[in-house]
């Protein structure tokens, strides 16, 4: 009998695993071949592969009759245990994703942020948060979540409105050969301010929403988080940086998989932490990857390593996730559509508007402080992953989760046209024709303007 259900049971298993088998080959395919699309089109491949999370999602493909029974039975099956998968295959990548992210931080742009930069970091925080904040006190009465939530509901919206993506940033300024520029220089210096910024309000709200706003369990959760905070910088940061040098001198650029092996360990043991703490297992991975930023060597050989496999296989399974989790459907009535557009419009006043003025306080020229403003305006990956923490927590209902995709992947699409336009005719404008993002103008057709 026992050796009936071993059987009954590993039929189970095979079932389960050539169902997620078939969703990751989907996800996989689908994600690359929108990169390419989107490529094509002068926007980063990070808005493909969203945006082919959401073509998987309920609001596409499984919103169309015909093929919702297909849809259905890859992406919903009968199986017990699929979605779970999902998720944790979902969650595993967005640790490895957030160790990366810490590893590519910046903390120089901190040290030496002042003047112009400043300004228009505070702004960009400041703004937006309290623009979100108010729109949530307003919208929440309409969603229907109980009442205790609408403090946490609020915190996040303002959360969200905040968050600048310094990595999708970065890589439209570098495609665009501006990185090394002073309006490059100046954006990517406040929206590192930003990120950082923002990073620590995620957490603080999220300590604040797991401990119930209950002030004692609040304050040892943020002691708790500031006491590892401390630990990992004046304790395992010296000890990591001595065995990572012993390391690199012995294996250079190719890192040994044990050397990697240990490296994962160390990452998912400081997962751990934070999850026990009371906030996400992301935030330990980010901080491991933070205090051993300044590791150049290193960085590169865990990137030649990690980052290739993150980006085929981990970050497609989060988009799509998140776009499984986006329903259009939910934006149901005439209201709904109205809070989907109050969102989007506020984040950008917040964060472009405020930028921006900021930046012409600074010194800019009109053209150059609205291309800051439309720099910062980009969220991207980062607003994906803020709203996925607030989902988890019960505080975004899925009708303003999908309005807060849309208003991610909107203030995304938007940067590079908007700010090629606001480029041109200006100092950089050379710059954009260097980069071949811009093709430059043809003799023939300066001497007919001319003429």
């Amino acid at each position: 009998m026992a050796h009936h259900f071993g059987l009954l049971g590993q039929a189970h298993v095979e079932a389960k695993l050539v169902v997620v088998l078939v969703q990751l080959v989907v996800i996989i395919a689908a994600a690359r071949v929108c990169a390419a699309l989107f490529r094509r089109i002068g926007q980063p491949a990070v808005v493909g592969e969203i945006a082919a999370g959401l073509i998987l999602g309920p609001s596409v493909i499984g919103g169309i009759d015909a093929l919702h029974p297909l849809w259905s039975t890859v992406f919903h099956p009968q199986i017990d245990g699929v979605h779970e998968t999902f998720t944790l295959l979902s969650q595993l990548g967005l640790i490895f994703l957030l160790f990366l992210i810490g590893l590519e931080f910046d903390f120089r742009h901190l040290r030496t942020s002042r003047g112009a930069s400043l300004y228009i970091s505070i702004a960009g925080i400041v703004l937006p948060f309290a623009l979100g904040f108010a729109l949530g006190k307003f919208m929440f009465p309409h969603i229907g979540m109980e009442p205790r939530l609408e403090t946490g509901f609020a915190l996040f919206m303002g959360t969200a409105m905040s968050i600048t993506a310094i990595p999708i940033l970065g890589r439209i300024m570098m495609e665009l050969g501006i990185t090394r520029t002073r309006l490059g220089a100046v954006t990517i210096t406040a929206a590192a301010v930003d990120d950082a910024c923002g990073w620590i309000l995620l957490a603080t709200v999220s300590a604040l929403v797991m401990a119930d706003f209950h002030l004692l369990n609040t304050l040892m959760m943020l002691g708790l988080t500031l006491a590892f905070a401390g630990g990992m910088i004046f304790l395992v940061r010296p000890a990591l940086k001595w065995w990572i040098n012993t390391r690199v001198q012995r294996e250079g650029e190719q890192l040994g998989v044990t050397t990697l092996a240990i490296l994962i360990i160390v990452m998912f043991l400081c997962s751990i932490a934070t999850s026990l703490i009371g906030i996400f297992a992301i935030f330990g991975a980010f901080l491991l990857g933070a205090i051993l930023s300044d590791q150049k060597a290193f960085r590169e050989a865990v990137g030649q390593r990690l980052n290739s496999f993150v980006t085929a296989l981990f970050l497609p399974i989060f988009f799509t996730y998140t776009g499984l989790r986006t329903d259009i459907g939910t934006l149901d009535g005439g209201m709904m559509w109205v809070f989907a557009g109050l969102v989007s419009l506020l984040a950008i006043i917040g964060k472009f508007g405020g930028c921006t003025l900021a930046a012409k306080i600074g010194g800019f020229s009109n053209r150059e402080s609205a291309s800051i403003g439309v720099m910062m305006n980009t969220r991207a990956l980062m607003e994906l992953i803020v709203i996925n923490v607030g989902y988890e927590l019960g505080v975004i209902p899925r009708s303003v989760f999908c309005m807060l995709v849309i208003m991610a992947l909107l203030t995304t699409v938007m940067t590079s046209p908007i700010l090629v336009r606001l480029l041109r005719g200006t100092e950089l404008e050379p710059l954009l024709h260097e980069s071949g993002f811009v093709r430059p103008p043809r003799r023939q057709e300066l001497t007919m303007s001319g003429g």
